[in-house]
């Protein structure tokens, strides 16, 4: 790759690590059939001072989903199975929302009817420290007893709408050790891991602490401190619990824009792996801003397929990919298949999104201007925004601070406080407008941006900046 565009990558990744505090990060590139770039970033063990490498081992969390869909389809492929038999068949799972038999299918595509229930996200706070909860979900017997009383928490009828569901991912695992006689683990390593070329990846504890090149998992808390933390081996297996590096996840990748093939080695037919690609259920998002396809009552801005996302019209063609997060390492991969790229990012902590750095790479890696990305475009203008603000001769100060997606124009004093949340409503560069919400009404607030000059008007106020945020 052109030194620039590895330049462009390799200072973005740097501030937005040294902004969230992660410890340390791998990159992987693909395009052209090949890994074209991968480098390490910042620390995969920070008490001994070793840096992360392609090579550095990290949880991927989510990422996971991909390979139980893959590992289905296999037994697809074999007769052994099909997509639209009911979870019945393979365990028993006494739930039928609104009387409808809940289909492998459904589960792939988180379009069971059933809304998340949480029991990973309990699993893994408790385990960082962050919580108390207990759930003891150690084999899918244990969550079939867990899912007991689930049907009260039924929303819709299967297929009619996408609710992320880890619960039906450790259903799907048990599918696949029933329908294939082994071991989730097992099949994996078996059937995708070893024909793919990938030896380190892996699912086991003891394999990980045997490992050289393993990433300390931290959980990064409020303050931006990193805490030695550890894997919920056992715990998050088929829905989360795969651990590879960077660039044995870059020839996963590759099998994917190669039609389910690497290396004359063929895992899933071309017909399988479009099938994972397919749109299938609606994703709850939609841009907004000028000239945002889909806008809030247009098209969805994406969907989910089996065990992947797909957003349409994003870099000039499909984005397909999946994010993963276990809260102590958080990784994304995305592709391009139209242009034959694609990314891996894995981190051994949280903080910036990795979907962002991930898409932010990809875009510079396909010589697109990164600014349409909707979060870059998003971010950019509202930090554009940040500053110490002024009324007329410095009667009013007021700070003007980015949350999230939103701003807060903050004007308290010594007495009292007074925050204002921002809501973007059209996020023109030069004149960015939102909306806050006070006493059942809508107010609204106007920007005017001219370099380095930036005003806001809300409700009785013009406020100029005349200072930025420290640091």
């Amino acid at each position: 790759m052109a030194d620039a565009r590895i330049a462009r990558i390799d200072r973005f990744i740097h501030e937005r690590m040294a902004e969230a505090h992660l410890p340390g990060l791998s990159l992987a590139l693909v395009a052209d059939g090949r890994l074209a770039h991968a480098r390490g970033y910042g620390f995969r063990d920070l008490e001994r001072g070793l840096p992360m490498t392609p090579d550095t081992l990290v949880g991927i969390g989510s990422l996971t989903k991909s390979f139980t869909c893959l590992a289905l389809m296999q037994l697809q492929e074999r007769g052994v199975l099909s997509a639209e038999d009911p979870v019945e068949r393979f365990v028993p799972l006494a739930l039928r929302p609104y009387g409808a038999p809940v289909r492998l299918w459904h589960l792939m595509s988180h379009a069971s009817g059933l809304p998340a229930l949480a029991y990973a996200e309990a699993l893994i706070r408790r385990g960082v420290g962050a919580a108390d909860t207990w759930v003891p979900v150690a084999t899918s017997q244990d969550m079939l007893a867990f899912l007991h009383g689930a049907d009260a928490w039924v929303h819709c009828r299967p297929g009619e709408r996408w609710f992320y569901l880890n619960e039906g991912y450790v259903l799907l695992g048990a599918v696949v050790e029933r329908a294939s006689g082994l071991p989730y683990a097992e099949y994996v390593r078996r059937y995708i891991l070893e024909p793919l070329g990938m030896p380190r990846t892996l699912l086991e504890a003891d394999r990980f602490f045997a490992d050289g090149d393993a990433a300390v998992p931290y959980a990064v808390d409020r303050d931006g401190r990193a805490h030695a933390s550890r894997y919920l081996f056992g715990q998050i297996s088929s829905d989360g619990g795969v651990i590879s590096s960077a660039a044995e996840m870059a020839r996963y990748v590759l099998m994917y824009l190669r039609g389910g093939a690497l290396d004359g080695v063929r895992l899933a037919s071309p017909a399988s792996i479009a099938a994972m690609q397919e749109p299938r259920v609606a994703l709850p998002v939609r841009h907004y801003g000028p000239a945002s396809p889909g806008g809030p009552d247009g098209e969805p801005a994406g969907f989910y397929g089996y065990g992947l996302h797909v957003y349409p019209g994003l870099l000039g063609g499909r984005v397909v990919g999946h994010g993963g997060s276990v809260r102590i390492a958080t990784a994304h991969m995305a592709w391009v298949p139209e242009a034959g790229a694609g990314v891996v990012v894995l981190a051994n902590g949280t903080g910036y999104p990795m979907n962002q750095m991930a898409l932010y790479a990809l875009a510079v890696l396909l010589d697109e201007d990164p600014l349409r990305l909707p979060f870059l475009r998003v971010e950019t203008v509202l930090r554009s925004l940040e500053g110490i603000y002024e009324t007329y001769r410095g009667t009013l100060r007021a700070t003007v601070r980015r949350a999230g997606d939103c701003l807060c124009l903050e004007m308290g004093d010594r007495l009292n406080d007074l925050t204002v949340v921002l809501v973007p409503r059209d996020l023109d560069p030069r004149c960015p407008r939102f909306v806050a919400l006070a006493g059942g009404y809508q107010l609204e607030a106007t920007c005017r941006v001219d370099g380095d000059d930036v005003e806001v008007v809300y409700e009785r106020y013009k406020f100029r900046r005349v200072g930025r945020l420290s640091a």
